[in-house]
Parts: structure tokens; C-alpha cells; sequence
């Protein structure tokens, strides 16, 4: 087992379009480290420089202390599982796991216990003969993960393992993943566009747009402290709601009334102009299933309700509001740029299973402006992140 260090690496191609752009992040001895972002953000890229799949223009990579840029895949000792599993279907799960120890001409005494140690760990032992064409999904994945533990690599390197599995076994997979590299302790490279696999996974997170580190932090800092807009938009399912807002003293304007908010975070957004605040959903609340002691009816307002939609343990409400051109036009590039449609002039407001609030019905709902946050339009900076 073993670091990895990037330092300030660039990949350009032909073009000279930075499809990586200057990264450096530095993964700890069996650290769980994912790398997220929308399609073409070069995550992937980034992970096969890592393993040298991919050469690196500038900068330098370094594993377990040793600069490897120079070195093929074969002499870094990084194991990969791939996408699309990469098995041979013409050999039975063993031979399949054992293929890697076979190349490095181990013995056969070395790679029968290695392959049914491997296979106990992943529970296979009652697939060992068959072919992978007579296994699941998440069967393959398996013999995939196997072939990799039995190299004994000095890190493991995942290219969005689950992506061909359907959503249940995604879910099954995400924890078996969890398990096998805590009981390991092996230092692990994880890339998703899958938000959720990457705030139930990772130790850290980084998180990338068009080859640019956004942030670097734990998923509980970037759930709750997102550093600009892009993170704040892409973090989050149902993602932040984000509106237009004015703050002058300690109040904040939103199109659903105003509001006040601490005063630390009026100080860092006054003189700022029109500025975006974001909302997560979970921050409102319908008023009727409050303790009324418990709230402060300056923070809560009129809305009508448009859709919900019941989960059983959970509801969301959704609000239309109005908002001038240049708002809805940064939110359609922002939904662009996180890859999602949910984004747009509207609230999406996560309600206690209790609310007997329906569609089309006018309701008086909470709003937390103790963890709003306010955005600068411009920069996309948070203006209020640490507060």
C-alpha cells in the first residue's frame, strides 16, 4: 500500500485543450479518495494518468514516494477495475482471478490460495468454475475486484465500477465496495458521476468541472460548505435550490418575502448588489407540523404548492416563482454545467411524512436562513462558506 501524489498535473491533447488542468491532490496511505463530475470534467482521465494509461503532459505523479510518469502500467503496481469488467469469457471465474499471479509466474501452490482467499471475500467460492457469461452483473464486478486483490497492488484504481448495474444492485455493490476496502486498508481511487456513490464512499471528495478541481473536502463539507455555485448545484439530491436575493442590514429579500439572517453573513454580503442564496430542500419546513413554540414566524411565508410528490418516509413540495431573465438564464447554465434538468425557478421543499399539504393547496412554510447561503453571481464564490 502506498500515497499517491498529483502534483499540478495537466493533460493536453492534440488540440491543446486541457482536458486536465493543473490538479494536484495528494491521497493518504489507504485513504478512500473519489473523483466526481459531470461527464467530460477529465476524472477519468485523471485516473488512468494515475495508472499510465494515459501520459501526462506536465506535471509530476507520485506513488508511494516514487515518481512514476515515466513508468509503464506494469511496473506501478495498481490494480484497475474497469467499467465494463474486462474478463475473459472463455475462462472460468478462478482462472480469471488468477490470470495477474499467472503472468507474474507465481507458484501454484501461491495462486490457489490466492484466488479462494480472494473468493471468500467476495463471496464466489460456488462460481469459481463457471464463466463470466453465466454471471450477473454484479457477480462480474466481483471477479473483477477479485483479480484485483489478489496483485497485492500498492493502490486500487475504480473507473466507475457500477454504472452498468441497475439501481438496487448499484446500492448492494456501493456497500460491498465499502467493506472490502476498509477490511483491506488499501488506498483507493474511486471515479463516479454518481453523487451518491461518492458521499457514501469516499473519506474525501474532489470534485471537478471542465479539468478544474472545484473543491477537495469530506462529502459533510461539501454537502454543508460548498465553496461556489457548481459544487452547491452538483452536491445534493433533490440539489440546492437557488434564488435571487438582495441583503441590506440583516435582512435578506427573496422572492418569498424577507427574512433575517446572522449577522456574520449579512456583513459578508453587504454591498454585493443582486446576489443568488441557496436553500437545501431539508431547510423548509410546513409550519402545521412544528412545534409552535419552536418556530419563529418571522421566517416563514405564503406559498402555493404546485406538485408533491409522498415517499412514504419523506414528501416533496415543489413552488414555482417568478424571476427576472438573468436568473433563470445563470440557473439553465448551471443545470447545464452539473448535468441535471433540476435546476430552475422553483423550490423544492423536503417535508416531515406528516404534512397533510397537497397539490394546488397554499401553505405557510419555515425557512432556516441560519443555513442559507449567499452566492456571487459573478464569481459564483460563496460568500458565506465557513459561517
Amino acid at each position: 500500500m502506498a500515497n499517491i501524489e498529483m502534483k499540478n498535473i495537466v493533460k493536453k491533447y492534440g488540440d491543446g485543450f486541457p482536458a486536465v488542468n493543473d490538479i494536484s491532490i495528494d491521497v493518504a496511505d489507504g485513504e478512500f479518495m473519489i473523483l466526481v463530475g459531470p461527464s467530460g470534467c477529465g476524472k477519468s482521465t485523471l485516473l488512468r494518468m494515475i495508472v499510465g494509461l494515459e501520459d501526462i503532459t506536465s506535471g509530476d505523479m507520485l506513488v508511494g514516494g516514487k515518481r512514476v510518469n515515466d513508468l509503464a502500467p506494469r511496473d506501478r503496481n495498481l490494480a484497475m477495475v474497469f467499467q465494463n469488467y474486462a474478463l475473459y469469457p472463455h475462462l472460468t471465474v478462478y482462472e480469471n482471478i488468477a490470470f495477474p499471479l499467472r503472468l507474474a509466474k507465481r507458484s501454484e501452490k501461491e495462486i490457489d490460495e490466492k484466488v479462494r482467499e480472494a473468493s471468500k471475500t467476495l463471496d464466489l467460492d460456488e462460481h469459481l468454475q463457471r464463466k463470466p457469461g453465466n454471471l450477473s452483473g454484479g457477480q462480474r464486478q466481483r471477479v473483477a475486484m477479485g483479480r484485483a486483490i489478489v496483485r497485492d497492488a500498492q493502490a486500487f484504481l475504480f473507473d466507475e465500477p457500477l454504472s452498468n448495474l441497475d439501481a438496487k444492485l448499484r446500492g448492494q455493490m456501493r456497500t460491498e465496495i465499502a467493506r472490502l476496502q476498509k477490511r483491506l486498508g488499501i488506498t483507493t481511487v474511486y471515479v463516479t458521476h454518481d453523487q451518491t456513490e461518492a458521499m457514501t464512499l469516499g473519506d474525501r471528495v474532489a470534485v471537478m468541472k471542465r479539468g478544474v478541481l472545484q473543491q477537495l473536502a469530506t462529502p459533510r463539507e461539501l454537502y454543508e460548505q460548498p465553496v461556489n455555485l457548481f459544487v452547491a448545484g452538483f452536491i445534493g439530491s433533490p440539489p440546492m435550490n437557488f434564488l435571487p436575493a438582495t441583503v441590506e442590514g440583516n435582512q435578506v429579500t427573496l422572492p418569498f418575502g424577507t427574512f433575517g439572517i446572522p449577522t456574520a453573513k449579512a456583513e459578508r454580503a453587504a454591498g454585493k448588489g443582486l446576489l443568488m442564496a441557496g436553500v437545501r430542500p431539508e431547510h423548509f419546513e410546513d409550519v402545521s407540523v412544528i412545534d409552535p413554540g419552536k418556530v419563529d414566524m418571522s421566517r416563514t411565508f405564503k406559498a402555493h404548492i404546485d406538485v408533491r410528490e409522498w415517499l412514504g418516509d419523506q414528501q416533496y413540495a415543489y413552488v414555482p416563482y417568478e424571476a427576472e431573465a438573468n436568473v433563470q438564464g445563470q440557473l439553465k447554465e448551471l443545470a447545464r454545467e452539473v448535468d441535471s434538468d433540476s435546476l430552475r425557478t422553483q423550490l423544492v421543499v423536503s417535508l416531515d411524512s406528516d404534512s397533510t399539504v397537497k397539490e394546488d393547496d397554499d401553505a405557510t412554510l419555515f425557512i432556516d436562513t441560519d443555513k442559507l447561503h449567499l452566492f456571487d453571481p459573478a464569481t459564483g464564490e460563496n460568500l458565506t462558506v465557513g459561517l
